[in-house]
């Protein structure tokens, strides 16, 4: 058997599988390797306290589209279903997962709603989660042409710069979702959104059930006694964000669904992102069949 590469998500589910010796209960033999979804540690926007947000044309499509040397990784699900539609590997369709979202803004800013935010550059991940749950959340307020974005960097980047007032808005999701919350920083729009799970063709596919059945039995602890593994979201925490909060304070993060990922899921993101032009789907790009491991 040969070692199954799993790229963490910036949540619990694995940490508290590997405490409990699921993975090993379940005859897996694996490793932890750090990626694109798993690049909290990393920054994009080391920046002086007088400079300018980049604009980071890159973002979780991309890096899925460029091959990802893990044998499962996570992903928002709009991002994963046009990359499995692309042949960049298949989505797993037994299971995914629900992210807490938002669209924060400073405790001092002048924007209290969402429709203040017409033509304000939110800070989002370029094809990312943040990217298209920031377009989804100000659809019902905004006008198309109101929308704004800026393409700001992973996840603790947008941290940093709304903390630095480098940016007017981001958006944000999980640990970071709650570290400004804890800070004071307001939200104004939920942006919730669902994760997908991509498999390349060469992962060992009983390798993965065995996987997934132990973040299955980790599920069920964190939904049963989330303060005793709130203590992980440190796992994947830059040190200096990590000083500023509790982590004790925060929520359970992303609850992985044990459920299917439907064709009728699958269709409807395709034709939501086809009708904002968010990406080209291509020929064939709705083949839920080649697409899914249902």
């Amino acid at each position: 058997m040969s070692t199954f590469l799993i790229q963490p998500h910036t949540r619990l589910q694995e940490w508290v599988a590997e405490e409990h010796g699921y993975f090993a209960e379940e005859g897996l033999e694996y490793e932890f390797v750090e990626g694109f979804a798993g690049s909290s540690r990393t920054t994009t926007a080391v920046q002086s306290a007088d400079s300018v947000a980049p604009e980071l044309r890159s973002g979780a499509f991309e890096d899925m589209q460029q091959g990802r040397t893990c044998d499962v990784s996570a992903a928002c699900h709009w991002a994963v279903n046009v990359a499995a539609a692309g042949g960049a590997g298949q989505m797993w369709g037994s299971a995914y997962s629900v992210s807490p979202s938002g669209i924060f803004v400073a405790p001092d800013s002048a924007y209290t709603k969402p429709e203040d935010l017409a033509g304000v550059p939110v800070g989002v991940s370029y094809h990312s989660g943040s990217h298209y749950a920031t377009v989804q959340g100000l659809e019902p307020f905004l006008a198309r042409d109101d929308i704004s974005l800026s393409f700001s960097g992973l996840p603790y980047d947008r941290v940093r710069l709304l903390m630095r007032r480098e940016v007017p808005a981001v958006t944000v999701f999980g640990a970071q979702y709650y570290i400004l919350e804890q800070l004071g920083y307001r939200k104004l729009v939920d942006t919730t959104f669902v994760m997908g799970f991509l498999i390349p063709e060469t992962a060992d596919i009983e390798d993965a059930k065995r996987y997934f059945r132990a973040l299955e039995k980790a599920q069920r602890d964190i939904d049963l006694e989330q303060e005793r593994y709130k203590k992980y979201w440190l796992k994947e925490m830059p040190e200096d964000v990590a000083e500023l909060v509790d982590v004790r304070r925060f929520g359970p993060g992303e609850r992985i669904v044990f459920e299917p990922y439907t064709k009728e899921m699958f269709e409807v993101t395709q034709r939501w992102m086809e009708s904002w032009n968010l990406l080209e789907l291509g020929d064939g790009a709705a083949d839920f069949e080649k697409a899914v491991l249902a």
